[in-house]
């Protein structure tokens, strides 16, 4: 709550929280509506929000003048698009999931919740109505750090039920912290796609005057309705800047940055193409392209073995972490490595010696992966000797992988086939996420 002082002040003005006021002091005067007190700001501050979508806050004196402009009308309500049809437009499915992009500033706590429904967040892009013809399902609506493999199993079960019955493609607004993880799985779980299946989000929520959340999404839109990719991937902006978006290989992108709004970047290869400002498409690499004369149904392939870790390899790490997950019932365990797939196996300390440990998993039929913690460049199991004590123990070196794309290609492959099956097939290319020869993104160290 806001100071007694403050609320005195507005109670002998008639004003309330969501007013409309002209407010100011000797220092600033602005024109805006009173937000509730976050849990962490002053109560001697009052909060406004600008037209611009920006808040302030203004330390209250005394001589602080303000009167108000308008009273707040009954329940504040965000706008709702309605979704537009037209003959000449292709028709794509967008699959609302939650995340930065659904979401707004909680001015009770000061922190961002999920809330925007779909079609409050088509309101704020009319254009997209220019792009395709929209239907929404709005599957549910969680943080994607909250997500598991059941998650990414009901998203593509509903991308292939849309893409089945004659969607052009789909979009999935989804969070960005594990992105990166559900367009692998999506990868790996729609077997026969012939479309493309777009992830978007946003780095920043959608009533923010810096949001990502509205670009991104036109840029999502034109490539599920408007591209000849068959691939699932993800599109979030290029730069920084309101300048392009990429569309990455679902396989090869990770989330690069905790806040910048070009925090996905394209891990061992480019980008498969980028957007303009003015929705022109530039593809920028290979991919696999749609066939219109394909009769075949997307399959959703989503049986997934939850028991799979990813254990990273760290100077002073205990290798009794791989018999904890064996007695944990683990199917397959990836390591990250470090270097090329290296783990301690040649240490003069006994108990830091990971080979007694990993050679344990592989005789008890657990798969054991290797992929490396430099993220770029790939894993080679002949370079050094301890790389090859590794692969003589039964260590599957995953090429170039990254650590997230083995760790959910491997439950994949052990939800779908057997364990000996899986092992022979997590180092085999099967969705783009292994390269013959590895192309780097120019800005890939940005």
């Amino acid at each position: 709550m806001y100071s007694s002082e403050i609320t005195d002040f507005m109670g002998k003005k008639g004003i309330s929280v969501g007013d409309k006021v002209k407010i100011g002091s000797d220092d600033v005067n602005v024109e805006g509506e009173i937000m509730p007190k976050t849990e962490v700001g002053s109560p001697d501050t009052l909060v406004i929000k600008l037209e611009n979508g920006y808040n302030i806050g203004i330390a209250y004196s005394p001589d602080l003048e303000i009167s108000l402009l308008t009273k707040r009308k009954g329940k504040i309500e965000f706008p709702k698009a309605k979704t537009k049809s037209s003959h000449n437009l292709p028709s794509v499915e967008l699959i609302y999931t939650g995340g930065t992009i659904g979401s707004k500033v909680d001015y009770k706590t000061g922190g961002v919740y999920m809330l925007t429904k779909p079609e409050e967040l088509l309101y704020e892009v009319p254009e997209v109505s220019e792009i395709a013809n929209i239907t929404i399902s709005n599957l549910f609506n969680i943080a994607s750090e909250d997500m598991s493999y059941h998650e990414w199993q009901k998203i593509a079960e509903e991308v292939a039920r849309a893409l089945n019955k004659g969607a052009k493609g789909a979009v999935v607004t989804i969070g960005t912290d594990t992105m990166h993880y559900a367009s692998a799985a999506l990868s790996f779980m729609l077997k026969g796609l012939n479309a493309p299946v777009v992830l978007t989000g946003a780095q920043r929520s959608s009533d923010r005057g810096s949001s990502d959340a509205f670009f991104n999404l036109k840029a999502a839109m034109k490539i599920a309705a408007h591209s000849d990719i068959a691939e699932v991937g993800i599109c979030m902006h290029s730069s920084s800047s309101d300048d392009k978006c990429h569309f990455i290989r679902g396989t090869h992108a990770r989330k690069m940055h905790t806040s910048r709004r070009d925090a996905f970047r394209p891990i061992n290869g480019r980008a498969i193409a980028l957007v303009g400002q003015d929705l022109d498409i530039t593809y920028a690499s290979d991919y696999a392209k749609v066939d219109p004369k394909s009769k075949e149904k997307v399959e959703a392939m989503t049986k997934f073995e939850a028991k799979v870790a990813l254990v990273k390899i760290a100077p002073n790490s205990d290798p009794g972490i791989l018999d904890f997950h064996i007695s944990r019932g683990c199917k397959g365990i990836i390591l990250e490595g470090t270097g090329l797939g290296h783990a301690p196996v040649s240490t003069i300390h006994d108990h830091l010696n990971w080979l007694s440990s990993i050679k344990s998993a592989v005789d008890s039929g657990v798969v054991v992966g290797m992929a490396s913690q430099c993220l770029y460049g790939r894993v080679n199991p002949n370079v050094y000797r301890n790389l090859r004590i590794l692969s003589t123990a039964g260590v599957v070196y995953c090429e170039d992988m990254t650590p997230e794309t083995a760790y959910v290609k491997l439950g994949w492959l052990l939800g779908n086939y057997s364990a000996e099956r899986a092992r022979d097939m997590l180092n085999k290319d099967l969705r783009g996420e292994i390269t013959k020869r590895l192309e780097f993104d120019e800005n890939f160290l940005v």
